[in-house]
């Protein structure tokens, strides 16, 4: 059963999170492996896109934003794009674009980052824009100031976090065929909200960056969960090993309807959408070269087909599809 916990350090300035996603994840993987077009992830890929989806349901209940958050990861390796997108009441769905071979101990440079070109971007995209809104959109290397690759997708996000935020954050990120899971402990900001939502980030809070002894000393302690810890040990076990001499106050933690869970947006009409995007005679070409259009959701693996009739009726007029056609009724 997936479930989400938070926490908070009593008297503290810090905050934490707890997520283990086990059916929203096999269930990401089960689809995936049915694909009979794309197969299984290979371990690597999994374990990255596993520890993405165990960070971006993090960062998404962290901020408490009414829209889609979006995690990507992009570069030049044989895993040419990396996606997660959770939505407010984390409905979550995530995919991974690979082209060639990975090899079994394949690192995340090896994987999208081998000539340092490779990128990590969160997209907040509103629920209801106002006119002209476009969605907000961070933009990170996967290399560290010195331009040294980072290897952790947990680093990469505390680099993203400190950079675009001012905050410091600490994650500890894991996954496998079985489970994605993720701890978070982030410095409460000085004042305001100051998080991935927009608010404004006061002085006081930047001048605070990794001063405070408090922060620092519980970032240690969670940086020394291990990988399976994290990965076999129930949520009480863990903040008991870490924290037991902290004043831990926690929250009603987040599971069953409301736990984060797969589910995925796709639909005819978004696909439909799309095909006409692509314009008329691209539509039409396609049609001549194959009688209809296939399209698979690459989140989910649903089949959309349109045959020359389907097509047809897609760049009819508004008023004419309403009607059912041009023609005389």
């Amino acid at each position: 059963m997936s479930e989400l916990h938070k926490f908070l350090f009593e008297g503290l300035p810090v905050r934490g999170m707890v997520v283990r996603l086990t059916d929203a994840w096999t269930e990401i993987l089960r689809r995936r492996a049915s694909n009979s077009t794309t197969g299984a992830y290979a371990p690597p890929v999994r374990d990255m896109l596993g520890e993405m989806v165990a960070a971006a349901a993090l960062m998404q209940s962290n901020i408490k934003f009414d829209g889609a958050l979006v995690l990507q990861i992009f570069g030049d390796g044989p895993v040419k794009l990396a996606v997660v997108e959770v939505q407010p009441d984390l409905a979550l769905r995530a995919t991974a674009t690979v082209v060639g071979d990975v090899s079994t101990h394949a690192t995340l440079s090896q994987m999208v980052n081998v000539g340092n070109v490779g990128r990590c971007a969160i997209t907040l995209d509103p629920t209801t824009k106002f006119p002209g809104q476009q969605p907000y959109q961070g933009v990170v290397p996967l290399f560290d100031d010195r331009r040294h690759k980072i290897e952790n997708i947990s680093e990469v996000l505390e680099h993203y976090m400190l950079q675009s935020e001012q905050l410091d954050t600490t994650m500890v990120l894991a996954a496998n065929d079985t489970v994605a899971a993720g701890l978070l402990i982030q410095r409460l900001p000085m004042q305001g909200t100051a998080n991935l939502s927009g608010s404004l980030v006061s002085q006081e809070n930047e001048d605070q960056i990794g001063l405070n002894e408090h922060y620092n000393r519980i970032a240690i302690l969670a940086k020394s969960l291990k990988r399976e810890e994290l990965l076999t040990l129930d949520v009480d076990t863990i903040l008991h090993r870490l924290f037991w001499e902290e004043q831990v106050v926690r929250f009603e933690p987040l599971q069953g309807d409301t736990a984060p869970r797969f589910a995925c947006s796709c639909s005819r009409e978004r696909v439909g959408r799309m095909i006409v995007g692509l314009g008329r005679e691209e539509a039409e070409s396609i049609l001549a070269e194959r009688n209809s259009i296939e399209v698979a959701c690459e989140f989910c693996g649903q089949q959309y087909h349109f045959d020359p009739v389907d097509a047809a009726q897609l760049f009819l007029a508004p008023a004419q599809q309403a009607s059912g056609g041009s023609g005389p009724h």
